[in-house]
């Protein structure tokens, strides 16, 4: 269906205001049904959303507290620097997370002790995230509205898959930016969507819409900037040539929507941090794509089940063959859905796992999926109704039984925890500050630096290159040489503390002055089992000159005191809380 097509589908007529309308009782019925039935929908789908979630316990991942430490310092007057005094550096990628968390901070929602006896730095990027979710389902709802007699079923639906999906739900409620990144997504795709149904998307307001909020996700992903792209495409595909000078027109519009106050941004990054990009992203390296990087979406299709997807295509595709508006909606989708794909083409996986960049994937497939599904099912005679029901229930059964196993082993091992950094590393690291009487401005390098930027009294080296410009120049060059030349010679921390492998990663353990410089205070070696040494195989090192026989006793003498009970809870305890983490945290 054309463009032109579908705004001709409009209504021709309205009633004349001069003449009263009888009433209709059993319309008003139907009215309040349908915002019951709406309002259920959206709070049912997000009630198992946060039903998954609470399955992970108080569990937040280490980089998100990076997020929250530039968060706490922008609201408390310091700038977008990781501690008060630094030099400002963009170890985050997030601006708009970070904004809202500052905001947080400044209303006293985040930050500024307990909430009902709960961490707020965890309970309110938890709570947040579930509005998000909220955000999504009802963006869902309006969506789908345009499409189907049967929005809020098809809302209830998407919501059920979004909640059973480990990938979707860990890395919404992670700390991480994802789930405002999944909001953004939902709405430029739902924003389309509703513009072509309504024969409306060639109107200005529109266009700008959908330019700014590819600007909210360009600013809350790097990779975001795809969705710059959603609008000029879905133009594209309902294009006619009578309406070519005005479809020129709204895309220009839509475009100058973006490049401006992204392009502001950009500008501001450049004189405020020197880069054109995050740091974040010099530090972690990201390379064009391959070819071999074509097989990436096997990844999506493996972890939710191959034959659920198989499904929800050949329904989709069952769909596509009659001209309707239905079809017109499902092809104003595919647009934005495809630029998700792509994006997880090209982005690198990481060390995070459970395909942490797949969220918009997520966000989008449950809709799309939910869509075709319901309506397939709507429209198919009773004996193919029949074999598509047993179908599903199959592949349901499936998928289900995979991803129950995907969460439950996610559970057993979380990747780096923010509270088992700032109560192994942090307070650690404070108590051997004081024990040397150290200022302030003395350093400490590290590698988890989330939980410890938060916590530490003496400034962070970021080992891992996030949070500091020449290590993640020398770690995108792969000149790890030149990164211990400057480590040794230059910035000489009083304290040095790895983590995992990184101590060889980085060849500390082949470079003769680590073991001439430094000595060590405290190590936990790895025992084997994964699952304890990604938490506890940590080292803990000081600068020879700052001590001698007896002030090396009494810094051994605290390790052995304050860090074992802490390594024995992370055995068993690994998504636990913890207290608020304030600069100067130490061990009870």
């Amino acid at each position: 269906m054309s463009l032109a097509e579908t705004t001709e589908a409009r209504p021709l007529a309205e009633p004349e205001p001069d003449r009263p309308q009888p009433a209709d009782p059993t319309g008003t019925r139907r009215g309040w049904r349908a915002k019951l039935a709406a309002v259920a929908a959206v709070l049912g789908g997000t009630a198992l959303i946060a039903v998954h979630a609470s399955f992970y316990g108080h569990w937040l991942i280490d980089d998100s507290a990076i997020t929250f430490a530039y968060s706490r310092n922008v609201a408390d007057g310091f700038g977008p620097v990781l501690q008060p005094g630094a030099s400002p550096v963009e170890g985050y990628s997030n601006p708009t997370w970070m904004i809202l968390l500052a905001v947080g901070k400044l209303v006293g929602l985040f930050d500024h002790g307990t909430i009902f006896g709960v961490n707020d730095q965890i309970l309110f990027p938890k709570a947040l995230a579930l509005a998000c979710c909220l955000g999504v389902l009802v963006l869902f709802y309006f969506g789908a509205k345009t499409l189907s007699r049967r929005p809020a079923l098809i809302t209830f639906v998407a919501g059920a898959a979004l909640a059973a999906i480990p990938s979707f739900v860990i890395w919404c409620f992670s700390g991480l930016e994802n789930s405002f990144y999944a909001l953004t997504v939902a709405a430029v795709a739902v924003l389309c969507l509703r513009a072509v149904q309504s024969g409306k998307l060639l109107n200005h307001q529109v266009a700008v819409g959908a330019g700014l909020i590819a600007v909210a996700a360009a600013l809350t992903r790097p990779d975001g900037i795809i969705y710059a792209g959603v609008y000029p495409i879905v133009v594209a595909l309902f294009l006619k040539r009578e309406l070519l000078a005005r479809s020129i027109r709204a895309v220009v519009v839509s475009a100058v929507a973006f490049v401006v106050p992204y392009g502001a941004y950009v500008v501001f990054r450049w004189f405020e941090f020197g880069r054109l990009v995050p740091n974040t992203a010099v530090a972690k390296g990201q390379e064009p794509p391959t070819l071999d990087d074509l097989d990436r979406p096997g990844q999506i299709v493996d972890y939710v089940g191959w034959l659920i997807v198989a499904v929800a295509v050949a329904c989709l595709v069952m769909l596509l063959v009659r001209p309707s508006r239905l079809r017109t909606g499902l092809i104003a989708l595919l647009a934005p859905f495809g630029l998700t794909v792509v994006a997880f083409i090209v982005l690198e996986s990481d060390w995070m796992g459970q395909l942490r960049f797949a969220t918009p994937v997520w966000t989008l497939g449950a809709f799309g999926g939910a869509i075709v599904v319901v309506e397939a099912l709507a429209a198919a005679r009773p004996r193919g109704r029949i074999v598509l029901a047993c179908l599903l229930v199959v592949a349901l059964v499936s998928s289900v039984s995979s991803l129950y196993t995907q969460g439950t082993t996610y559970r057993a091992n979380t990747k780096t925890a923010m509270c088992i950094v700032a109560e192994r590393d942090a307070r650690a690291i404070n108590g051997f500050a004081d024990i040397l009487k150290l200022p302030d401005t003395a350093q400490v390098g590290l590698i988890d630096l989330g939980g410890t930027s938060l916590g530490s009294r003496i400034r962070v080296l970021d080992l891992a290159g996030l949070g500091d410009k020449r290590i993640a120049d020398f770690l995108h060059g792969s000149h790890l040489a030149e990164l211990r030349d400057y480590v040794f010679g230059t910035a000489k921390p009083e304290m040095i503390t790895f983590i995992g492998s990184w101590i060889t990663t980085l060849q500390f353990d082949q470079d003769p002055r680590f073991d001439s410089q430094y000595e060590t205070i405290f190590v936990n070696r790895p025992i084997g089992n994964m699952t304890i040494d990604s938490r506890n195989w940590v080292s803990y090192h000081v600068r020879r000159d700052l001590i001698d026989p007896a002030k090396l006793a009494e810094l051994q003498a605290y390790a052995q005191r304050t860090l074992p009970p802490v390594l024995e809870r992370n055995k068993t305890e690994g998504n636990r809380g913890c207290a608020p983490i304030t600069p100067g945290i130490k061990a009870s």
